[in-house]
């Protein structure tokens, strides 16, 4: 075997072990944390997991049996990201690849459906071409946002039980940054032993 084939063997290996991880990565039946290098398709493991939560799906029952059960509400489904950036990105990719569903013949369908581990078949194609216009149905799309916005959300929602008005509004970053000056000046004005601890360390 020449050094060629040995590396062509090597990549495809790396590649069927990434294929593999992001298959059970993707399993909505399975609690995951994903660690990974930017554009190495931690978007699209996303995009996958949340398309078979969505799709008709095999789960074992308590003696271990295969059942088919139907895929989860898109209604239902809650995504949190960091970055509004993010958020985004995963709603458009998600719009693109339900709306390319629709137009696809049912073997190309089902290929599709088999990357994703999912029962192919007629139930199974008539879900996934109308996801799209499930999808497109909900007020406001998927509910596809940051964390921030998650728990603004929350705080507009029960405003009594967090202490807060009901009509806060969010800080900009500058306010913040001003504010947050002003409050260590505060307290270093104020002196006491632990400043003057802190001042004898930090140099001018």
């Amino acid at each position: 075997m020449n050094e060629a084939m040995m590396k062509g063997d090597g990549m495809a290996s790396a590649i069927d072990i990434a294929n593999r991880s992001q298959a059970a990565a993707s399993d909505p039946q399975a609690s995951v944390f994903v660690s990974a290098s930017a554009g190495s398709g931690k978007t699209k493991l996303l995009i996958d997991r949340l398309l078979r939560l969505m799709l008709p799906r095999d789960v074992p029952d308590r003696d271990g049996v295969m059942t088919r059960v139907p895929g989860s509400d898109p209604g239902r489904i809650l995504c949190l990201t960091f970055t509004k950036a993010a958020a985004a990105e995963m709603s458009i990719r998600l719009q693109n690849r339900l709306g390319q569903w629709v137009m696809l013949p049912d073997a190309d369908l089902d290929r599709e459906l088999a990357r994703l581990s999912v029962p192919a078949g007629e139930e199974t194609r008539r879900v996934a071409r109308e996801l799209f216009a499930r999808v497109l149905d909900l007020p406001g799309g998927m509910r596809i946002g940051t964390i921030h916005a998650f728990c603004q959300s929350l705080l507009r929602r029960f405003p009594v039980e967090a202490a807060i008005s009901p009509h806060f509004t969010l800080i900009e970053e500058t306010d913040a940054r001003l504010a947050q000056r002003a409050a260590v000046e505060d307290v270093v004005g104020q002196g006491g032993p632990a400043v003057a601890m802190l001042a004898g360390q930090i140099g001018v």
